[in-house]
């Protein structure tokens, strides 16, 4: 950027110098005719908002809850004290605000993410779910919610902003923060909104003074300040942004619309013309079936300091990332006037303040009651009795010789009647305080005040009372974290566009971490092992479309401690219950080692009543494994002792054949023996004969091997012996 200085200056930002410089001049034309609106359009509005945030803060110390006119007639005089009046600030109103505001506290609304369309899943839903939550741990969102809220119901109206930021200085990976708008006043939206979020603005400014040391040094390519302060080039506006020691920046924030024609293809695909998207379905499938105009939203973001661009890029999501809550809104002969709870309980605090001054005036103020004796009583004491009021003497005298004229001793001096203040001013007092119930609509019962009632449902009842009559602030603010989550889930897809791991955090704090790739094309990829087994599973929340939906109640230690109080009385009245849902109980105690004990009581519970819904399906997948390998190894069991009888059998059989060749051989042997005592005809005869019995039973025959041989020993033997 040039280095402008002097009069060079002004002529260069006046007129440009090249077609990038005159972009930038009917930029900043248009930002600073639309700031010159958004004062003009909010400043009546703003006015009063300010006088009721000073008068939420008033104090004892600064008097903003009196009018001036009326603390100059009660105060000092030309520095005299003598006829001040007691000017007393008994502020009522923050406990009222505090009601609203630390009930938010105790039941923040939250967003939800779910599926909008067939292509989005469930668990993609979660992921999202998971690091929205991280996104509001690491940017502290309860304190930008909480001062949102704060300004909400104090003065009308607060602000939260979504920002972007690099995770460190070494990377290009980005993280989304909620960041906090501590002052409302500071935020310039776009006047003709519709929406009380801000969904539908154009352009929005949020402002902020920087010293010039600092301003210097973060944009050391910038106009000098000097020559800043002395530039005027007929821009009256400029006046708004500088002051003697600061600079004011402003983040500025603005829509473009771009015209382009969408073209429809079968198939419902659809792309743009022009794009190589459209040429190549236009390839595929030839002309489009249907065409129309569409307008495609752009958000710029730029830093400008009045006349000079700073900074410049465009924002990532479809949406200006500053969402408005609102308190009170109403539009009156066409000027916007918004307010909170502190707007028509002024005037109620106002009486009050008076009643309790005047109450002070006419008891402390008031001179002390005299004591009223007869004359000649204090002759001889006067020093004591002058000094009763303001001394604690021990006791005090009188002249005992004063009689009544008759001898008769005169009763003693007596204290006169203390002023006391009048019924109707405590009257008066009572009803201002009533008048301040009534107003923030808030009663006895909610301020934890005692009331006639005596049975809880008459208590909640009349409770219920005070949270009907200021629930629309708590929810308001239900939209607006609504559509910080929507813009959450539109942000995540754009700013984690690589592969990376994201952390997320769980509805009850625990941590893990997802796998993200924004390269794939189903939203849920699982990776398996060889037996089928979900190892790991990797996201795309860039697949399908989102939304959000808002739920608000306790925070998660809360509802805890509830459901541990509900479980306490029910194990009481059923000690029977221990054994069946004892490990729950356990589970939800914050003691240490709790988690631990639950763990080991949950063995002890019988098995069947352990619900498969409460396995992961990783879990369920092993053990489904168990149970086949466990049949198969019952099967390969059965398989063995089938093997195991079978060598039994054939050992057997093995033996039995051994014991028959035994007892052929000795059968041989002793033929052999009676053969050689025998002549030939008897031994023919004897063998004949044992073969002919053995062939007729099958005991030999059929057992031994080379059975075809052995049956062709008859035959054999016949051929053999002699006729």
């Amino acid at each position: 950027m040039a280095d402008y200085t002097g009069i060079a200056a002004a002529g260069a930002v006046a007129n440009g110098g090249s077609t990038k410089d005159k972009s930038n001049s009917d930029i900043l034309a248009t930002a600073r005719s639309r700031m010159e609106m958004a004062i003009s359009a909010l400043s009546e509005s703003r006015e009063d908002e300010i006088d009721d945030l000073k008068f939420y803060a008033g104090s004892p110390d600064n008097h903003w809850q009196w009018p001036a006119d009326v603390l100059a007639t009660r105060g000092a005089v030309q520095g005299q004290t003598i006829n001040a009046r007691p000017c007393l600030t008994i502020n009522k109103l923050p406990q009222h605000v505090r009601q609203v505001t630390n009930d938010q506290r105790q039941n923040r609304p939250s967003g939800k993410v779910i599926p909008a369309d067939d292509k989005g899943d469930v668990e993609v839903a979660e992921i999202f779910n998971g690091i929205v939550r991280h996104i509001e741990y690491i940017s502290d969102a309860d304190v930008a919610y909480d001062t949102a809220c704060e300004n909400q119901v104090s003065y009308g109206e607060g602000y939260i902003r979504v920002l972007t930021e690099y995770c460190d200085a070494n990377t290009f990976d980005q993280d989304i923060k909620i960041g906090r708008v501590r002052n409302s006043f500071s935020v310039y939206m776009d006047p003709m909104i519709q929406d009380p979020c801000g969904s539908d603005a154009r352009w929005c400014f949020i402002t902020e003074d920087v010293a010039k040391k600092d301003y210097e040094r973060m944009y050391p390519d910038s106009a000098p300040i000097t020559t800043l302060q002395s530039l005027g080039v007929g821009d009256q506006n400029l006046s708004q942004w500088l002051n003697e020691d600061t600079v004011r920046i402003a983040d500025y924030y603005y829509i473009e619309h771009d015209k382009a024609t969408l073209n429809l293809y079968p198939g419902n695909a659809t792309a743009f013309k022009g794009t190589p998207e459209d040429a190549q379905l236009t390839a595929i499938y030839g002309k489009p079936s249907r065409t129309r105009e569409s307008d495609r939203v752009k958000v710029k973001y730029c830093k400008i300091n009045g006349y000079e661009i700073l900074e410049e890029r465009d924002w990532a999501g479809k949406h200006i990332p500053v969402v408005r809550v609102v308190g009170n809104e109403f539009e009156v002969d066409g000027r916007l006037y918004v307010s909170g709870l502190v707007r028509n309980a002024k005037d109620a605090q106002r009486m009050y303040n008076y009643w309790v001054s005047q109450e002070a005036e006419m008891l402390a103020l008031a001179p002390k009651a005299p004591f009223i004796g007869y004359g000649g009583q204090f002759e001889g004491y006067e020093t004591q009795w002058k000094t009763a009021n303001t001394t604690n003497w021990p006791y005090l005298e009188v002249n005992p010789d004063v009689t009544d004229g008759q001898g008769a001793t005169l009763p003693l001096p007596q204290r006169a009647q203390p002023p006391m203040a009048s019924s109707g001013l405590l009257q008066a007092k009572s009803g201002a305080a009533e008048d301040i119930k009534n107003t923030t609509g808030q009663y006895n019962a909610s301020l934890g005040m005692a009331s006639n009632e005596r049975s809880g449902k008459a208590i909640l009842a009349r409770q219920r009372e005070s949270d009907t009559g200021t629930y629309h602030y708590v929810d308001n603010l239900a939209r607006a974290v609504r559509y910080v989550t929507r813009q959450l889930v539109d942000l995540i897809p754009k700013i984690y566009d690589t592969q990376r791991i994201a952390r997320i955090i769980g509805e009850d704090g625990e941590t893990d971490m997802a796998k993200i790739d924004p390269m794939q094309q189903e939203p849920v990829k699982r990776i398996v092992d060889e037996q089928g087994i979900t190892i790991d599973k990797i996201y795309n929340p860039a697949v399908g479309k989102y939304d959000v939906v808002v739920t608000t109640g306790p925070g998660y230690a809360t509802k805890r401690q509830e459901s541990l109080e509900a479980m306490a009385q029910l194990l009481q009245g059923n000690p029977q219950l221990w054994a069946v849902a004892g490990d729950l109980f356990i589970k939800n105690m914050d003691w240490p080692g709790a988690q631990e004990m639950a763990k080991r009581f949950a063995k002890t519970i019988d098995p069947k009543l352990m619900e498969d819904g409460d396995k992961s399906p990783e879990l369920q997948a092993a053990e489904q494994q168990i149970q086949a390998m466990g049949q198969e190894m019952d099967q390969m069991h059965e398989m063995i002792k089938n093997v195991g009888k079978s060598i039994e059998a054939q050992d057997m059989e093995r033996k039995d054949f051994e014991a028959q060749v035994k007892a052929y051989e000795a059968e041989t042997k002793r033929i052999a023996a009676v053969q050689a005592s025998m002549s030939p005809e008897q031994i023919q005869e004897i063998v004949m004969g044992t073969v002919h019995g053995m062939i007729t039973s099958g005991d030999l025959v059929g057992e031994m091997p080379g059975r075809e041989q052995n049956e062709m020993m008859p035959e054999q033997a016949e051929q053999g012996m002699p006729q």
